[in-house]
């Protein structure tokens, strides 16, 4: 059906055909009912968001590494796309010309129920207005289009930044007005998740008035709440969390994502393609909220995995980690005399970085086959909904005893001290502490490369000092004798995984040249030869 509806969305039809296809839809029969309409949208949500492009997103940060430059994020992540070679494109209107296609037909069809018809309209603004949101923070300005009837017509310019700005808030402000409170069904955007759009969009482009306001009326919902298990948010028994707002959708064996199985260790008969960075291990504070260049933290680097945030360990499969019935051992050649199938050069599936992200991937029996897997990456859940109206307030109002408390429930509910008031009394320092918690939160959700690139220090994007200079891999050995997972790892040094960097036209990714090739006129961003 989705296959069908989205090829409807495009196609003519041909004038000889006097019955209706039961296999297939065309515009000529099925503008009609309030079920055609449904179905359509049925179609608009294939693809509105791409699951396996937010598990690949934190390595286009300094959280994460891909390995294979042709998946995708490997020059987005060391700096070296350009218009020919972009990695991982973005730059797609299918889904938008789709909601213009049913903004612009729904009316045709007879719906007697007008409450079922304006939320259907209003899912389908939200969904045209984070396609929009999307392209426009990683692109710039970017075309606003109608559904044009030839090629040379879609050759249209860029449209500014702020146009398309105006465009996202207009489009979610409707729906948000309109849309049904609750979902109909899982995956389906309700109040909430158009409330998280404009919030996150609100946040990224720097208004942070309008992004506490819209966290705000989240919370005012009454309808999410943290989980107490955090881990359990990453699992396919936690898919029914009344933490998570929306994730996107995947059944085994219908719409499966294999990505999954791409992010195993080699070990396991994966792909090791994106693996967590040692940069994203030193962000997490120790177990007793000092950070670990804070003197009398505790921190070993000879052992730094002991005695860390509880999140990393429920994140991040490390050397020690007891996983999949054995012991994680990306630092031993061999093993047991045997060649060991999970330390970095023995295997080009192996984990560069020496580790593995957890999030998603365990239990690894969760999933009866790791390339058909039912896993539903998150796009939004409540502890987002906290630490931006935290971030928002205390950039718009400085700290308080508000923001304390949302910070405090995102720290303790994963057996993390509530925040010093005293260290942490300052914009400046709150800041710091805020930027941390986040980055702690949301490590290898896709959220990463956004706010580096958003958040600023010394007049320059963070991204310009985490994104320039080596990417090391942690050289030691594994202590087996010892029963304390976090203690076994014993790293005597480091190894070069990769030179990086990111110059200041780097905050946009190029446009592709085919793109470009496409429509004349568009102006490439600056800094990338066109």
């Amino acid at each position: 059906m989705i296959a069908g509806v989205a090829a409807m969305a495009l196609s003519s039809c041909n004038d000889f055909l006097t019955t209706i296809p039961q296999d297939s839809m065309s515009p000529g029969t099925t503008w009609q009912t309030a079920d055609d309409a449904s179905k359509f949208v049925v179609g608009i949500y294939d693809g509105w968001e791409d699951g396996s492009a937010l598990l690949y997103w934190d390595s286009g940060s300094d959280f994460a590494y891909n390995n294979f430059p042709w998946e995708g994020f490997t020059n987005i992540g060391n700096g070296s796309l350009t218009p020919s070679n972009p990695g991982w494109s973005f730059y797609d209107f299918s889904t938008i010309r789709k909601c213009n296609t049913f903004l612009e037909n729904v009316d045709k069809c007879n719906i007697t129920d007008a409450a079922f018809k304006n939320d259907l309209i209003a899912q389908v603004k939200v969904i045209r207005a984070y396609r929009y949101f999307q392209m426009c923070f990683l692109y710039g300005g970017v075309p606003i289009i109608d559904n044009y009837t030839s090629a040379k017509e879609a050759q249209v310019p860029r449209n500014t930044e702020q146009e398309v700005q105006n465009y996202v808030f207009k489009d979610l402000d409707e729906a948000i007005a309109n849309i049904n409170t609750t979902p109909s069904a899982r995956g389906r955007i309700a109040k909430g998740a158009a409330l998280a759009i404009k919030m996150r969009a609100a946040l990224y482009w720097g208004d942070y008035a309008k992004a506490e306001a819209a966290a705000q009326d989240i919370i005012n919902l009454g309808q999410y709440q943290l989980d107490s298990d955090y881990s359990n948010l990453f699992t396919v028994a936690g898919q029914g969390s009344s933490e998570i707002i929306l994730a996107v959708q995947y059944i085994t064996g219908t719409k499966s994502l294999y990505t999954v199985g791409q992010f195993f260790p080699n070990g396991d008969g994966g792909w090791s393609s994106v693996v967590p960075t040692q940069n994203c291990i030193d962000n997490y504070e120790m177990s007793n909220g000092m950070t670990i260049t804070e003197a009398g933290s505790g921190y070993d680097a000879k052992h730094p995995f002991h005695g860390r945030d509880p999140r990393m360990v429920m994140s991040i499969v490390y050397p020690g980690s007891d996983w999949n019935g054995r012991v994680f051992n990306t630092l031993d050649e061999k093993v047991n005399g045997k060649k060991n199938a999970d330390y970095p050069s023995n295997a080009d599936n192996a984990s560069k970085t020496a580790l593995t992200w957890r999030k998603y991937l365990g239990p690894m029996d969760q999933y009866a086959d790791m390339w058909d897997t039912n896993c539903c990456p998150i796009v939004f859940r409540y502890a987002e909904v906290l630490l931006t109206w935290a971030e928002a307030e205390n950039e718009l109002k400085g700290p308080s005893q508000a923001v304390f408390d949302k910070i405090n429930a995102v720290r303790t509910r994963v057996g993390m001290p509530e925040v010093d008031k005293a260290k942490y009394s300052t914009k400046e320092k709150l800041r710091e502490l805020i930027r941390r918690e986040r980055s702690a939160e949301f490590a290898g959700e896709g959220l990463r490369r956004a706010d580096i690139l958003r958040w600023s220090e010394n007049g320059k994007m963070v991204a310009e000092r985490v994104l320039n200079g080596q990417l090391m891999q942690i050289t030691g050995t594994i202590d087996y004798t010892q029963k304390d997972p976090t203690m076994r790892a014993v790293i005597d040094g480091k190894r070069l995984v990769e030179e990086r960097t990111f110059k200041a036209y780097n905050r946009y990714l190029p446009i592709p040249q085919s793109n470009i090739s496409d429509n004349p006129k568009l102006v490439q961003n600056s800094g990338y030869a066109q």
